[in-house]
């Protein structure tokens, strides 16, 4: 059976009434919380991990496809009306879609990045569709020392592009790998870094590392700063169709978005930010109206949300086939797998075929439900953003705390959540990347198994990481992930000519 064939089955398992049920919930749920300012989809998918531990895996894959295309489309809300992106993905819409809602076209620009959405993700949920099966025949060729390398390659490019210093990238992946250290050692059975709590024991659970870094950390750091600036919601004027002139300047964005937003952020370190700031400059320089950019051009609205989109199809190429969580959000879908105890990669599609066809199919699902949705409830999502700023964050401070208590109902646990909200403070504070650490905590006692397994295997030859092909290729590009950078700004600043001095 071939991917379509696969597909049609998956069809079969996400149009069942419960499911289609849970989809709609996912969205529902993904775009009132994500359309709140200050909230991206990984805030919205780590917020509302813990609502789904009582379901069956499915309809909890079900709901959380819907969560995140929900939380992705809700960011370009509040970067639209409010100014204020949710995520970084969301600060290229941000640029042209306020400047157009404030000269009363904010109806027009919804709709572009609604129908930009939905076109993109559709478009990129078929690439999915068809490089899917590709990427986990290659994934059968990798072994222990194989997947190492992968992992080490994940690090330094992540730290490398979301860390925006290559120092703070690496200071918040040693944190994440310290977090990950806690607890009791598999292979000689001693506890490390539990201080004599027997809770620490067994680790610190991966949804309370999420949740705190992300959910808690976020809204002490964004509630701190209500104070520093006005924020202005602009109404929603007009009709939700765009007019004819508008469909014609925004179809080309949308395609060429997807056409840079899936294969980028199917990268292992892709990500969203890179496709959306390409489309940007990409569409400025082949607009016939290059005179509106900077004053609410619907160009830069439609083609970098539509490359926003395709690159979270994108994303889940890697984490579905690899197992290797490229962005934040992907990172808290990997936690969600491992909380049913599912392992991502070329296994997952032999031993649980159902659950990854069934998740592919809901995207489809959940892409024609977004835009039935937003485009006439965009008032309510408005709506929404009227809700007083200290009453908001909160209830998602209680909200946290009731999802982490209800876990185990462990106060540990509860401690431990608010101290890693207050470190995720102080790491937004001090511009340190939250997104790396949360990747560690998830990959670090991977590459640690894979490490020691390597090592087993080839009887302790340290070599084996280098003189196997694959695994060798791998750590090389991965050096040249670090050297490379290093030595084009040295080359940089060497040619900059020093300021002369008055």
């Amino acid at each position: 059976m071939g991917p379509l064939g696969d597909l049609a089955s998956g069809f079969g398992v996400a149009l069942t009434p419960e499911n289609l049920l849970w989809a709609l919930i996912g969205v529902f749920l993904g775009t009132a919380v994500g359309v709140l300012p200050g909230i991206g989809p990984a805030l919205t998918v780590a917020l509302l991990l813990p609502v789904t531990y009582d379901l069956e895996p499915i309809s909890a894959f079900i709901m959380f496809a819907g969560i995140y295309y929900g939380g992705m489309y809700g960011g370009s809300t509040t970067s639209i009306l409010l100014n204020t992106p949710g995520e970084s993905a969301s600060i290229v819409t941000a640029i042209e879609g306020n400047l157009m809602a404030k000269r009363g076209r904010g109806a027009a620009a919804l709709a572009t990045a609604a129908i930009g959405s939905f076109v993109a993700g559709t478009l990129g949920t078929l690439a999915l569709t068809l490089v899917a099966p590709v990427m986990v025949k290659l994934a059968l060729r990798f072994g222990a020392a194989e997947y190492f390398a992968l992992i080490v390659l994940a690090f330094t490019t992540i730290t490398a592009l979301l860390g925006g210093s290559l120092v703070r990238g690496l200071i918040s992946l040693l944190v994440g790998l310290t977090i990950g250290l806690v607890g009791v050692d598999t292979l000689t059975g001693q506890s490390r870094f539990t201080f004599g709590v027997p809770q620490l024991l067994d680790g610190i659970d991966v949804v309370t590392v999420a949740v705190g870094l992300f959910a808690v950390g976020e809204t002490l750091w964004v509630a701190s700063r209500l104070r520093h600036g006005a924020e202005e919601t602009i109404p929603v004027r007009g009709s939700v169709w765009m007019t004819r002139e508008e469909w014609k300047r925004s179809w080309k964005p949308w395609l060429r978005g997807t056409a840079l937003g899936f294969p980028i952020g199917s990268l292992p370190a892709g990500g969203a930010e890179i496709p959306t700031f390409l489309s940007y400059s990409i569409e400025r320089r082949l607009s016939n109206h290059p005179e509106e950019f900077g004053k609410g051009a619907i160009e830069g609205v439609a083609g970098p949300e539509a490359a926003n989109n395709a690159s979270a199809a994108g994303v889940l190429v890697p984490l579905l086939t690899l197992g290797l969580p490229t962005s934040a959000t992907a990172a808290i879908l990997l936690v969600a797998f491992q909380r049913y105890g599912l392992n991502p990669g070329s296994q997952l599609f032999q031993r649980d075929p159902e659950l990854v066809w069934g998740l592919i199919a809901s995207l489809y699902i959940g892409n024609v439900m977004l835009l039935v949705l937003n485009l006439p409830l965009a008032g309510l999502w408005v709506r929404l953003l009227a809700i007083p700023r200290p009453m908001l964050y909160a209830g998602i401070l209680v909200f946290a705390g009731l999802g982490t208590y209800s876990q185990k109902g462990s106060t540990v646990d509860l401690v431990i959540l608010y101290v890693l909200g207050a470190l995720g403070f102080l790491m937004r504070r001090f511009d340190i990347p939250v997104a790396p650490a949360v990747i560690a905590v998830i990959l670090g006692p991977v590459a640690e198994e894979h490490f020691r397994r390597a090592l087993q295997l080839s009887q302790g030859n340290y070599m084996t990481f280098v003189t196997r092909p694959i695994s060798g290729s791998i750590l090389l590009l991965a050096a040249l992930g670090l050297i490379v950078p290093i030595v084009l700004r040295a080359v940089q600043t060497r040619r900059t000519p020093p300021a002369s001095s008055a």
